[in-house]
């Protein structure tokens, strides 16, 4: 096999492409759907599975914890907490290194390799014996998971045009739901192994899940294409036509290096920190949800392996929901109405949460808020990338959105005290605070992209003063979204 070259996201001009904003043939038409489908085939198994023991292997110590974890490494709630939210600081500091240098090492060596290290890892948290080890564990797992998610999403933006992406977004991020199901029934059947060669039900978790983590890393090494021209289920027409797709959007243009003013430009747009600002709030929520859903449901009384089976519903939900909001998202072009269709759910189940005691009603509220949260998530992660242009800035943004959300993750970890169950008020007022502000701020930002594109449309001579002699491309390189033919989508 002919060695790759590192992945280009803005992949060259090809021949005879019409212009943007022209309307593709039949023909055009035709092929167009055959090269999605050929992506598709490849891309998003692919994606889906990293992304789902992504979510697994760090998620599951909620699975490991129910199973005996704290009792026979003697950590106090307080340390548990610790150890979470020290799985956060090198998840976020790697973030946005290592989105820069994905273009360079190319996807696929970076995301196999980050794969293979933390299944890895992993399975080593098995041997730890005490507050120490565990905490080093989970340090390196957040080392290693920090670049995946926004690796992705800048990976497929390398792939999909703008308004093809929150479904496929959709599709990998369900693996988060996925993930919350599928950890609940094999936490259920692993735990039965309990002192199965002298090793705890717990330890087989990260164990049996880990291994599974490395097998599919070093799998990942040989299927995951660097670019369109690398995808061994693309042929050449097909690879034409993927590119010239992407220059007709407007969000593929000639190579460009990493700059640091290119990467601090981005710090100058409003748009970008509202996006992070609901993030956070999201990421509040989103990992809340993903580490103490199963404390929340054995408060209700559950023996340990029905509590693994009773999280298994709520995430279905998610998943069916995130599926069928992904593609109203995709196919009307509407972000801001669904990410605010879908915290609707969330609010009113963040509002049970708060105020049922009985069995029944808490258990319906935590399937809404779950649907809710996980279902708007990728509304508001495909927004971002949608309304950055130019390696640099998408690249800058992608990762500040995610820092954002691991932000909130750190906050999420010391909102479930032992001390506040049952019914976990503080959580709950959390839950509700957050939606609701999330709610205000993504209203806040579909009207500042209406008028971000009226302004440009407006003042479009004053934004291209001084680059009337560049061509198209060179004009989009040096202005990237804030070109006035590039139209933000809220």
């Amino acid at each position: 096999m002919a060695a790759e070259k590192p992945m280009d996201l803005e992949a060259p001009m090809v021949k005879q492409i019409s212009a943007v904003g022209d309307q593709p043939t039949e023909e055009e038409r035709r092929l167009d759907k055959e090269t999605l489908r050929r992506l598709d085939l490849l891309l998003m198994p692919m994606t889906l599975i990293l992304y789902l023991l992504a979510w697994l292997d760090r998620a599951n110590v909620g699975n490991a914890r129910v199973a005996g974890l704290d009792k026979d490494l003697n950590l106090s709630d307080y340390q548990y907490k610790c150890a979470i939210t020290v799985t956060y600081v090198p998840y976020i500091l790697a973030e946005l290194p290592s989105n820069l240098i994905l273009k360079k090492i190319g996807p696929r060596i970076l995301l196999p390799t980050l794969c293979t290290a933390w299944g890895l890892v992993t399975i080593l948290q098995c041997q730890a014996k005490n507050f120490g080890g565990f905490v080093a564990c989970r340090f390196f797992l957040g080392l290693f998971e920090g670049g995946l998610f926004p690796g992705i999403v800048l990976y497929l933006s390398g792939f999909y045009r703008r308004h093809e992406l929150q479904v496929r977004i959709a599709l990998f991020f369900s693996a988060a739901s996925l993930s919350g199901a599928f950890s609940g029934l094999l936490a259920a059947a692993i735990q039965q192994m309990d002192g199965l060669r002298n090793l705890r039900g717990w330890q087989w978790i990260f164990i049996l899940e880990g291994l599974f983590t490395v097998c599919f890393g070093l799998f990942s090494f040989f299927m995951l294409p660097n670019s369109p021209a690398n995808a061994i289920t693309l042929r050449p027409p097909h690879v034409d036509r993927c590119i010239a797709r992407l220059q007709r959007d407007a969000n593929h243009f000639e190579s460009e290096k990493v700059t640091f003013k290119k990467v601090v430009s981005v710090l100058a747009d409003l748009h970008v920190w509202i996006a992070c600002a609901v993030l956070f709030c999201s990421g509040v929520c989103l990992f809340g949800l993903a580490y103490f859903s199963p404390s929340i449901v054995q408060a209700l009384g559950y023996s340990n392996t029905k509590t693994q089976l009773m999280t298994v519903p709520p995430y279905v939900c998610g998943f069916v929901v995130t599926m069928i909001v992904a593609y109203i998202a995709d196919r009307y072009q509407q972000r801001g109405l669904c990410a605010l269709a879908t915290s609707a759910i969330a609010l009113v189940g963040a509002a049970l949460m708060l105020v049922g005691r009985d069995f029944g009603i808490r258990y319906a509220a935590l399937c809404l808020l779950v649907t809710g949260i996980y279902a708007c998530a990728p509304c508001l992660i495909s927004w971002v990338p949608n309304n950055s242009a130019g390696y640099n800035r998408r690249a800058t943004a992608v990762a500040m959105g995610f820092i954002s959300t691991s932000s909130g993750g750190v906050l999420s970890t010391w909102i479930y005290p032992k001390s506040s169950a049952p019914y976990y008020n503080l959580g709950a007022r959390f839950n509700l605070s957050l939606v609701v502000i999330g709610m205000v701020l993504t209203v806040a930002q579909i009207l500042l992209l209406r008028i971000l594109n009226k302004k440009k449309e407006a003042h479009r001579a004053r934004i291209l003063e001084g680059l009337e002699h560049l061509t198209y491309e060179e004009q989009f390189q040096q202005l990237g979204d804030r070109h006035p033919n590039y139209r933000y989508t809220y």
